[in-house]
């Protein structure tokens, strides 16, 4: 767990190495954002079927995504790297969010080319894990700033996350009394994307995670529960942030399941073989 205040922005540190269990991965929409420091080969993301797929040697940073990502990896792949919450990459960013929507950038440049190689440095001669997480959570507490209207898209999401994307959107910006353009726009500039695309976000990843590839799946059921007014409505949505349709991710998921039980990236990440 993060220590304070980091605990407020980001969901993890992790480290990973070794060989990835498919070459190509699909990373679909989450109420989340990434930043990886690499420190093998180059990793390659495709950031839609219309964008050049890019080549990134020294790791990058992805905000809050309207659209599936491909990861191509190399043979053996190596990298620390946060999961972060929507707004949690804000005080880190030279930039509003949303000029990275959906547009993964490298962490030079973000950080500048000579303090993301000594970074690099650093972490590729610590000895374990446990020390280059130490060392990329210290770069983070050094590189933390106070970021204008966070506290308010922090509290607002915060409504969203307990309701699982339910919550009105004209009723949050009620009870934080500021004006839904005023919610709107500092939700871009944090998190890239609207307060209503997040509680869209929050609410398929809710109905995603509720579904059982091992057992069989009343659709019906999980959409209604999910909040969706009808099966079609939420087959629509389903394949919109996922590119499958429900059966078709059940399938998918079952592969992974089979083909590597219990292996740390099952869950989200999708193969794209």
């Amino acid at each position: 767990m993060p220590r304070p205040p980091l605990a407020g922005l980001i969901d993890d540190l992790y480290y990973l190495e070794g060989a990835p269990p498919y070459a190509r991965l699909t990373l679909p929409p989450a109420p989340s954002a990434l930043l990886i420091v690499n420190l093998g080969a180059p990793f390659r993301i495709r950031a839609g079927a219309d964008i050049e797929t890019a080549e990134y040697a020294d790791g990058c940073v992805v905000t809050m995504r309207t659209r599936p990502l491909e990861f191509g990896y190399p043979l053996r792949t190596r990298s620390v790297g946060v999961h972060v919450k929507p707004w949690g990459l804000a005080p880190f960013l030279p930039m509003p969010a949303a000029e990275l929507c959906d547009r993964p950038v490298t962490m030079e440049q973000v950080w500048g080319r000579s303090a993301v190689a000594e970074l690099r440095d650093r972490l590729a001669t610590a000895v374990g894990p446990h020390e280059m997480l130490t060392l990329l959570e210290d770069e983070l507490m050094r590189r933390l700033r106070e970021t204008t209207g966070l506290s308010l898209v922090r509290h607002t999401s915060d409504v969203l996350v307990a309701t699982r994307g339910k919550a009105a959107i004209g009723d949050l910006s009620v009870a934080a009394g500021v004006s839904s353009t005023h919610l709107a726009q500092r939700f871009k500039q944090l998190t890239g994307v609207t307060p209503k695309r997040l509680a869209r976000t929050y609410r398929i990843t809710a109905a995603v995670f509720a579904i059982d590839p091992s057992g069989p799946i009343d659709w019906g059921d999980l959409a209604g529960r999910a909040g969706y007014f009808d099966q079609a409505h939420f087959g629509h949505e389903f394949r919109e942030f996922t590119g499958l349709t429900p059966t078709r991710y059940v399938e998918v998921r079952q592969r992974f399941l089979r083909e590597h039980p219990g292996h740390v990236l099952d869950g989200w990440p999708l193969p794209a073989d």
